[in-house]
C-alpha cells in the first residue's frame, strides 16, 4: 500500500499546529514527524481525500500554512529509508529493540528482532516507546493480552517475552499483518496469535492487559469495545496521543468505567494506564 505524504510549514504557534494535525487526523492522516521545513502528515493513499485536505487549508487561521512538499511513498522504497538510518534503541538499560542487520546481544535482558517494513512500532517514535517503558514495570506472567492495533507485533512480542500467556495482536492493515507475523517468528514466539482486523473483530473476548498504541481518534471511537474485552481488575493501556488529549482519553475511559492509574510523557507524546476495577 502506497502513502502519501504531505510536507506543510509550521502554522503560527503550537496551539494551531495542535488544531491543524487533529483535523489532518480526523481526514485520513495517521503519522506524523517533524522536520526542518515544518511537518510531514502521512496518509494511506486510499484513506487520502485532497477536497477534505483543502477544505482544511482554506480556514482562516492556516491561512500562512504553506505545501512545501507532496510525494508518493512506495511501499518497496520504506525499507530502503530505515536501513540507511536504522539504529537499535534501548529502553530502561533492559530491553533493546534492533533490526535482522544488526547482531544480537546477549547484554539485554529483551532483545527484540524488529523488521519494520511499512508497519508503525519500532519504538524510535515516543509512542512506542512509552508503552515498553510502562510494560516493563508491569506483571505478565500469565496474564492474556492483546495488542491492538500491533503494527510490527513488538508489544505483542514483549509481553510474550514477559510471560503472558495467550497473546492476540490485531491490525486491520493487511502489510502491518504480514510483517507481525513475520517478526513472530524472528523472535521465536510462535504461540502470538496475530489477527487482521479491528475492534469489530474481538466479539467480547476476555484479556488480562489491552495494549492500544493507536491515535486519539481511533482509541476515542473504539473504546468501548476494547472494555467490554477487559477482565475485571485487569489493566489497558493507551498510547498514540498528545499530552492535551489527556482529558479527553481519561473522560471517555471513566465513562466506561475505567480508573486512572498513571501517565507518563515525553515531547508532548503520553501514554496512559487504566484499571477495570
Amino acid at each position: 500500500m502506497n502513502y502519501i505524504a504531505y510536507t506543510f510549514s509550521n502554522p503560527q504557534n503550537e496551539a494551531l499546529k495542535d488544531m491543524f494535525t487533529e483535523l489532518l487526523g480526523n481526514v485520513g492522516f495517521d503519522s506524523f514527524m517533524d522536520v526542518d521545513e515544518g511537518f510531514t502528515a502521512y496518509c494511506t493513499e486510499n484513506a487520502f481525500n485532497k477536497d477534505a485536505l483543502d477544505g482544511i487549508l482554506a480556514m482562516e487561521q492556516l491561512a500562512d500554512v504553506q505545501i512545501v512538499k507532496r510525494e508518493i511513498i512506495p511501499d518497496q522504497d520504506w525499507n530502503a529509508t530505515w536501513e540507511s538510518s536504522y539504529e537499535p534503541v534501548v529502553i530502561d538499560g533492559i530491553c533493546r529493540i534492533r533490526a535482522p542487520f544488526h547482531e544480537a546481544d546477549n547484554n539485554y535482558k529483551f532483545d527484540l528482532c524488529i523488521e519494520p517494513k511499512m508497519s508503525f512500532g519500532t519504538a524510535h517514535h515516543e509512542t512506542t516507546a512509552q508503552i515498553i517503558k510502562l510494560m516493563l514495570s508491569e506483571d505478565f506472567k500469565g496474564k492474556d493480552v492483546l495488542d491492538m492495533g500491533s503494527g510490527t507485533g513488538v508489544l505483542a512480542i514483549l509481553a510474550k517475552k514477559l510471560g503472558s500467556a495467550k497473546t492476540v495482536a490485531i491490525d486491520n492493515d493487511e502489510w502491518a499483518y504480514r510483517n507481525a507475523l513475520d517478526n513472530v517468528k524472528l523472535n521465536s514466539e510462535n504461540e502470538i496469535v496475530v489477527e487482521l482486523g479491528d475492534a469489530n473483530s474481538l466479539n467480547n473476548r476476555q484479556f488480562d492487559i489491552i495494549i492500544a498504541n493507536i491515535n486519539r481518534n481511533i482509541l476515542l471511537r473504539d473504546m468501548h469495545e476494547y472494555v467490554k474485552c477487559l477482565k475485571k481488575g485487569g489493566k489497558i493501556f493507551f498510547s498514540g496521543f498528545y499530552e492535551a488529549d489527556l482529558q479527553l482519553i481519561r473522560k471517555e475511559a471513566e465513562s466506561l468505567g475505567l480508573s486512572y492509574l498513571n501517565h507518563i510523557k515525553e515531547n508532548d507524546w503520553t501514554a496512559a494506564v487504566f484499571i477495570n476495577k
